[in-house]
């Protein structure tokens, strides 16, 4: 059986050795690697080692050697053919035809990885090309120093098309320019060709071999050359493409992996900046999501780099409300496949915006009391359903109850889930049923229960001023301002989507161009892609930007935003208490509604 080199080297790279191995033998971590008694001789003190970095295992004590095809074929006493399919299942890869079309199919995936190497030393020069000193200038008063930059490859993505004329003189088709990301057409004029990334600093994304697989792009402040306006995406990140799935890849995982293996905490951040800030700062197990909500393919990516006895992630968010929803959605989606010995911890950021802001003006030392702050699993749970309540009713203290072990069954190993609802029980029968002093109170400032403990303000509930009212649209504007906020606000705040999508559907929207927009949005956010249904509670206002840019509305998007929208409803901006942009949202919609029932008249 002949198979495509490339195919075959892809297969061993894609499954960790140690994961094959471990599962028919007991494996410990080793420093980097792993041990453990070989099978292929008796021993008592393990010689066996396994090296997932390197792909390949070896006995000092019998000298066998391989990997992990040869590993299936020894140890399984399985044909070459029936390890290679077995392999090939686990890497989620389909065994390819031995033909010359396949083989030509592997080698131009390959291609496409020394594309985006050579893409990425391009960016590199261009950071530190004189001309552009001024970028390098800003990322040093970012608080990065020159050897940080050059360990994470950053780069700096101008305008124009010399990337082009560059990759294209190194050999490279201008097809697989596209197919990588780095290029692509416009929707509103045929036939015209953009790079992806104008403008932007340039965050090299590599997989877990370690090779560049995609970028993301940071703007430029107007102080260093970017946009006059916070119209533009603070950060957009490639496209899907054949060797990037961003769903199931994390940012710094490749780099991180040697030192979670020695034992370093793993934090999972929001943003590259603050997986750099943190790596800078000596915390050297930090990692992110791409540019999305944090994926349970990624949290189980996260498991398996772990030693056995310490997997057990700290998931760090910003402080403010954004950063409240998306812990409470990572709680969500790590309850479902919780296992012996595999669970997340939770650490909310309170005396800054981000990691990158709280290390900057308050040291490493304040970054390690978040840390050690940071509360389980349970706890998170525990606090995000006992939030809001009214406790002093005995319906509601059984609400909480059922809400508790509600969340709790979702938890599909069944061992996992049975200590959990143990947990609810003694939890609220010492909160809730007991007399003792102890009891918890309920904090007026948090608004919830937890061991009468005064957790950060802010830390675990949004604080929302019901009472405030939002300001009123100003008198003197366009027409089409109202319509214009009606579509940035949801596009800021999409998990109001839901609750608006029939009135947004109902505005009549006088220019074409804002329409199409509109209609896009909620294409997009209504479900109306095959692949979106059930991620779509978990979209934030990034994900759906960059959704519009990879749509072709890029510059109606910075229409959209310009610097006078705020001005006039300052409830859209990001960042505000979610009722009061309901309310502001309802205003617009309101006044539009009435003018419309006027003109009738």
């Amino acid at each position: 059986m002949t198979l495509p080199k490339a195919f075959m080297d892809e297969l061993r790279a894609r499954v960790p050795l140690s994961s094959v191995i471990g599962k028919r033998m007991k494996l410990t971590r080793a420093g980097r690697e792993f041990k453990g008694c070989c099978p292929f001789h008796k021993e008592k003190t393990p010689s066996f080692y396994v090296n997932d970095i390197k792909s390949f295992y070896h006995c000092f004590g019998c000298g066998v050697h391989g990997d992990a095809l040869g590993f299936l074929m020894d140890y399984d006493n399985l044909p070459f053919k029936d390890a290679v399919e077995q392999l090939a299942s686990l890497a989620g890869m389909q065994v390819p035809k031995p033909t010359r079309e396949e083989e030509q199919k592997f080698q131009r995936q390959m291609s496409l990885y020394d594309l985006m190497d050579a893409a990425a030393k391009w960016y590199e020069h261009q950071l530190h090309d004189k001309k552009n000193k001024k970028i390098l200038e800003y990322l040093i008063e970012r608080g990065l120093n020159l050897d940080t930059i050059k360990t994470f490859r950053l780069g700096f993505a101008p305008d124009g098309d010399e990337l082009k004329k560059f990759l294209e003189k190194a050999g490279y088709a201008f097809e697989d320019m596209k197919e990588a990301g780095l290029f692509k057409e416009s929707e509103r004029k045929k036939g015209e060709v953009y790079p992806f990334f104008r403008a932007r600093v340039m965050f090299p994304v590599q997989d877990f071999q370690g090779r560049v697989v995609a970028f993301g792009g940071r703007v430029m402040p107007e102080s260093h050359g970017g946009p006059p306006d916070k119209s533009a995406p603070k950060y957009i990140n490639s496209p899907e493409t054949s060797i990037y799935h961003k769903g199931k890849m994390l940012y710094g995982l490749s780099r991180a992996r040697k030192a979670i293996g020695d034992g370093e905490t793993v934090i999972v951040v929001e943003g590259y900046m603050d997986v750099i800030a943190l790596v800078q700062a000596g915390f050297t197990g930090a990692v992110a999501p791409l540019g999305t909500a944090l994926t349970e393919a990624q949290i189980e990516e996260i498991w398996k780099v772990m030693p056995e006895d310490k997997r057990t992630p700290v998931l760090c968010f910003d402080g403010d409300n954004a950063g409240l929803r998306a812990g409470s959605r990572a709680m969500e989606r790590v309850l479902p496949i919780l296992k012996p010995d595999h669970s997340v911890k939770f650490a909310f950021i309170t005396e800054a915006k981000d990691p990158d802001d709280l290390i900057k003006n308050h040291g490493r030392s304040a970054m390690q009391k978040v840390l050690d702050q940071a509360i389980s699993l349970f706890d998170m749970m525990y606090l995000e359903e006992a939030k809001e309540r009214n406790f002093a009713q005995p319906e509601t203290r059984a609400g909480f109850r059922f809400a508790l072990e509600k969340r709790a069954r979702t938890i599909a190993d069944g061992a996992v889930q049975q200590f959990f609802i143990h947990e609810i029980n003694q939890r609220i029968n010492k909160d809730l049923l007991s007399g003792s002093s102890d009891r918890p109170q309920r904090t007026q400032r948090q608004g919830h229960f937890f061991k009468g403990k005064v957790l950060p303000p802010n830390a675990h509930t949004p604080v929302r001023p019901m009472s405030k009212k939002p300001p009123p649209l100003k008198g003197n504007v366009s027409k089409l301002l109202r319509e214009k906020v009606l579509i940035a606000t949801l596009i800021n705040y999409p998990q109001l989507f839901d609750e608006f999508a029939e009135q947004l559907g109902m505005v009549e929207v006088p220019n074409a161009d804002y329409d199409q927009l509109r209609q896009e949005l909620i294409r997009f956010l209504g479900g109306g892609y095959d692949n979106q249904e059930s991620d779509r509670i978990y979209l934030d206002d990034q994900a759906v930007k960059q959704h519009l840019i990879e749509s072709g509305y890029g510059k109606i998007l910075e229409a959209l935003f310009d610097k006078s929208l705020y001005i006039y409803a300052g409830f859209a901006k990001p960042g505000q208490p979610l009722e009061l942009v309901r309310q502001g949202w309802l205003e617009a919609y309101s006044r539009g509604q009435e003018k419309a029932r006027w003109k009738k008249a």
